[in-house]
């Protein structure tokens, strides 16, 4: 099996945040309208993240919340939901500013399915997508808004983020081949 090819080092992976945390705050400037949204598992210390700089920057709180898609997933004939984590959405998302946060943007179809569910909670004013790493091969018509980093793949590669908070000893993010 041929070695991972690091993409981003800790370092590079802070820098990537501190980027998405500060394009977030440019660009929204009613940020009190702002909320964070994890999409559970990738998303949601990702989310953590950039709550923190966000705050940092904007000198207030900002609320957070975490969203599983699983059963808003249109794969459930090709695979089940198995392992479903917690929704905690503690605020309500109508008229609020929400961004998704996830760690890979690759198909699209998650992405579909935050859509559905955060939907489901209420009607945002605008929903935002931030994500760590794009790597393209999008099936449907899904752009983030605010990307860390572009990695084009190929459809036999993968993208490994490994987080401190996730239990991996440090932040990086690896391209994988099958």
């Amino acid at each position: 099996m041929p070695q991972p090819k690091l993409l981003l080092n800790p370092s590079a992976v802070t820098l990537a945040l501190d980027r998405i945390a500060h394009q977030i705050a440019e660009r929204n400037t009613s940020h009190g309208e702002v909320a964070l949204v994890g999409i559970q598992k990738g998303g949601v210390h990702l989310a953590s993240r950039l709550r923190q700089s966000l705050e940092k920057i904007w000198g207030h709180s900002v609320p957070l919340g975490l969203l599983d898609v699983s059963m808003h997933r249109d794969d459930h004939n090709q695979r089940l939901p198995i392992d479903i984590q917690p929704t905690s959405i503690p605020f309500d998302p109508t008229g609020k500013i929400v961004v998704l946060v996830d760690d890979v943007l690759f198909s699209g179809r998650t992405v579909r399915a935050a859509l559905d569910a955060l939907t489901d909670l209420g009607r945002p004013k605008a929903i935002q997508l931030a994500v760590l790493v794009d790597r393209g091969n999008r099936d449907l018509p899904i752009k983030a808004d605010f990307v860390g980093k572009e990695a084009p793949t190929a459809l036999d590669e993968r993208i490994d983020v490994r987080l401190k908070e996730a239990g991996a000893e440090e932040d990086s993010v690896l391209l994988l081949k099958s």
